[in-house]
């Protein structure tokens, strides 16, 4: 049986592997992966039709850009984004366009618009969920503060729960806890959104 400190170490090193390879990814090389996952989001929200998505705005090397929220807006989505609030769980605001978003702590970007409250998850049909790893079973490892563990048990039941990672971070197995929120779904650059669980496609081993 794995010990609680082993499971600690054994995140810590994925989490340092996962993060080392983030900050060698090239410039060019992450642009054409917003691109890409860019279309991936509007494929799936274009077919999928949520009026409510919870998203994120990238920083330090995360996939994604705020590119992706400009066109789920003109899907007709409206998106919400988090505001960090130390350790409780994360607050929301309306993403309304570039202009709605400030520098905050932690070299983060965040909506200036008016607080929903951390109940304000609840209304998101679907919540795309920044990691830095994900695996086979909907095993979502983070950065380590807790926001989203905090956050997704607050969300819909029935809300579909989706991964942005890119495609060598969508990884077979990470180490999990029993309290995990499973994620439904991922998403990366080069191959679009995934299932997760017994139908998954998963990466080679």
């Amino acid at each position: 049986m794995t010990s609680v400190g082993d499971l600690r170490e054994s995140k810590a090193r994925w989490r340092r592997a996962l993060a080392e390879r983030r900050r060698s990814t090239g410039e060019t090389t992450r642009t054409a992966e917003a691109d890409a996952l860019r279309s991936a989001v509007l494929d799936w929200a274009a077919r999928s039709c949520p009026r409510v998505v919870a998203a994120y705005v990238p920083v330090r090397g995360e996939p994604g850009s705020t590119a992706i929220l400009d066109a789920l807006r003109e899907l007709g989505c409206r998106v919400l984004l988090p505001v960090v609030v130390g350790a409780a769980p994360l607050d929301w605001a309306r993403y309304t366009g570039a202009e709605s978003l400030d520098e905050a702590r932690y070299g983060l970007l965040e909506p200036n618009g008016p607080r929903l409250g951390a109940a304000a998850i609840r209304r998101a049909e679907a919540i795309l969920v920044p990691a830095l790893g994900v695996d086979l079973r909907g095993v979502r490892l983070g950065r380590g503060a807790g926001h989203y563990d905090r956050s997704l048990p607050l969300a819909d039941p029935a809300a579909r729960l989706i991964g942005v990672v890119r495609d060598e971070e969508f990884v077979a197995e990470l180490p999990g806890e029993e309290h995990d929120v499973l994620l439904h779904a991922v998403i990366t650059p080069g191959r679009g959104l995934i299932p997760l669980g017994a139908t998954a496609d998963g990466p080679p081993m």
